[in-house]
């Protein structure tokens, strides 16, 4: 029971710290003169995939490799399945050709090359360092792409970016918070999962790929629920190919940066197949379908109930 009360404190302090950083160091970033455009893509887009990066990090550096690469994996799939899945169930979502092909193929090209990257049984520095400097150029082709087509003023989120406090200390202290939050919320995350996975005799992947998955994903279905009942579902999709992408350049490059991550063979030959799988399926169905109804939802679900039945089976 205290194990579990330990998990649920660790996801809550990452996902509420998580939330504390972005809102303060968005504010800060605008305090210093950035672009509504630079901070809703680089700041808030990557800010929003803390509690991933977190964990994966504690995880490599706490010797439980498999929950670093389980979450990435597990994420993803579970971005597309559950996440668009309950968000169609609710609402339909319409695909947008330029996002689907842009984002879309971009996501499909990080899925594979996490694969090819992965394939000598251990994700290196040095394809750390190649995931992060193809994120850094795939950051600055949006900021480019979206200041050529709408000018000087493309791309302002609006009342969507958090505001500056009355006192720039408020800002800081939220960063302050929320680092601090993160980063104890992390450990005590990935300490509960590694006494899980022994308590239940199930490796580490096994807990990456499906509780810390999940659990870290929890902000991308906040934001895909209240989009859906607001009845715009399709900002789901534009999130979830961004999460993806992020997932594997950011959270996997950096963790690898910092320790190198051993992959198994299962996840080589299983769940990143898989991952790669659902990335091709949802851009297809984006291409020839164009939207994603409650059919398409709940088979997204049954997809990703199979894919946890088999993960824990």
């Amino acid at each position: 029971m205290i194990v579990f009360l330990g998990l649920l404190a660790g996801f809550v302090l990452l996902l509420a710290g998580g939330e504390f950083l972005v809102r303060g160091a968005a504010a800060l970033a605008l305090r210093l003169g950035l672009s509504n455009l630079v901070v809703g893509i680089i700041i808030v887009g990557f800010g929003t995939s803390v509690p991933e990066l977190v964990a994966s990090i504690q995880a490599a550096l706490a010797g439980a490799p498999g929950i670093a690469m389980g979450n990435v994996v597990g994420s993803n799939i579970a971005n597309i399945l559950l996440i668009l899945g309950v968000g169609a169930v609710i609402y339909p979502i319409v695909c947008s050709d330029a996002a689907i092909f842009r984002d879309g193929f971009f996501m499909i090209f990080t899925a594979a090359l996490l694969g090819v990257a992965c394939y000598s049984g251990v994700l290196s520095l040095t394809w750390g360092l190649i995931f992060i400097a193809i994120l850094v150029t795939y950051m600055g082709f949006l900021l480019y792409s979206d200041r050529k087509k709408n000018g000087k003023k493309a791309v302002d989120p609006g009342d969507d970016l958090p505001k500056p406090a009355k006192s720039i200390w408020v800002d800081i202290l939220f960063v302050a918070c929320g680092t601090a939050a993160v980063l104890f919320g992390g450990k005590l995350l990935v300490d509960n999962a590694i006494i899980v996975a022994k308590s239940f005799e199930v490796s580490d992947e096994v807990v990456g790929l499906t509780l810390v998955a999940i659990g870290t994903s929890l902000p991308e279905l906040a934001t895909s629920i209240i989009a859906a009942m607001r009845k715009h579902s399709d900002i789901a999709l534009g999130n979830v190919l961004g999460s993806n992408i992020y997932n594997v350049l950011g959270i996997a490059g950096i963790t690898a940066v910092i320790s190198p991550i051993p992959v198994s063979d299962e996840m080589l030959k299983v769940d990143i197949p898989v991952m790669i799988g659902v990335s091709l399926v949802v851009f297809f169905l984006a291409v020839v379908v164009k939207r994603f109804g409650k059919r398409v939802g709940f088979a997204f679900l049954a997809g990703y109930v199979a894919f946890i039945y088999a993960v824990i089976a």
